[in-house]
């Protein structure tokens, strides 16, 4: 049972009431670690400006103080997901109260922003990249319109004079390593290696990405589990009780059926989850 939903049980109801508090609680705690600071950053033009953002380890460090204090709880690790665009930083824990086991579950779901860092070192690579991409566009597009002419006299180099046109091609396509074996020797002449002109690139594509930086985003509002799922910012504090039968969770239950001690052994959990997300 998902405290929060609708009950005629009056003690379901002073549950509920007990869940709202606690929220009220979570939320200008998550207000205040998310406190957003301007950081410089650069964008794909090179242009340098400033950009919002907050720390996702104070979220976590929050949390694990969350866990660190319920010192009788069953208590998850703080987690978070590496998705690219869409973070989450979590924990759940649990406690048993007779037959009755209250659970919780804390969530702060975040955007990620990629900026270059503001060094000048981003806009050299990014230079190099635009010059190999128009130094090998332009030599592939010579290769391109000239290619037949190129073949063909390459293969007379080779010795193959005394075939028809027609003849030589069909011995350049039907051989994979002698038609590689003749556009490298093409390239060759014509003073460009593109082998190493690739790799070059390669490993700035790969520079380029270690100077990324990520800045984050989310919003000073609770959500719940439907608006998690589908990816809203915000974050979520939600707690269940549920009925242990057999081993098996149940969330549908008579609360009529649970004794004094346990009910008030459950209102004293929740008031001990409140001061400590309060702390």
């Amino acid at each position: 049972m998902r405290l929060g939903s609708r009950s005629s049980n009056d003690f379901i109801q002073i549950l509920n009431e007990k869940s709202e508090s606690i929220q009220k609680s979570f939320l200008p705690k998550i207000i205040d670690v998310t406190k957003m600071v301007d950081v410089k950053v650069m964008m794909g033009d090179s242009t340098i400006t400033d950009q919002k953002t907050f720390d996702p380890k104070k979220i976590t460090d929050y949390f694990q103080k969350i866990n660190d204090s319920l010192k009788e709880w069953s208590v998850q690790d703080v987690s978070i997901t590496n998705n690219q665009d869409v973070r989450r930083i979590f924990t759940k824990f649990e406690i048993s109260e007779g037959s009755y086991l209250l659970s919780g579950h804390l969530s702060l779901q975040f955007h990620v922003l990629l900026y270059y860092k503001p060094i000048q070192r981003v806009i050299d690579c990014q230079k190099e990249l635009a010059e190999i991409v128009d130094l090998t566009k332009n030599e592939q597009e010579q290769l391109s319109d000239n290619s037949d002419q190129l073949v063909l006299n390459k293969l007379k180099e080779m010795g193959y004079k005394d075939f028809d046109h027609q003849k030589l091609f069909e011995v350049f396509y039907e051989n994979d390593e002698f038609r590689e074996k003749v556009f490298e020797e093409i390239q060759k002449d014509a003073g460009v290696d593109f082998q190493e002109l690739s790799e070059k690139k390669s490993k700035l594509f790969s520079e380029l990405d270690s100077l990324l930086l990520e800045t984050y985003q989310t919003s000073p509002v609770l959500i719940d589990d439907p608006r998690l799922v589908s990816g809203e910012e915000g974050c979520l504090l939600s707690l269940d009780l549920e009925f242990i039968k057999n081993g098996n969770r149940e969330g549908v239950f008579d609360p009529r059926k649970m004794s004094d001690s346990v009910k008030e052994n459950i209102l004293k959990r929740l008031t001990e989850l409140e001061k400590v997300i309060q702390s």
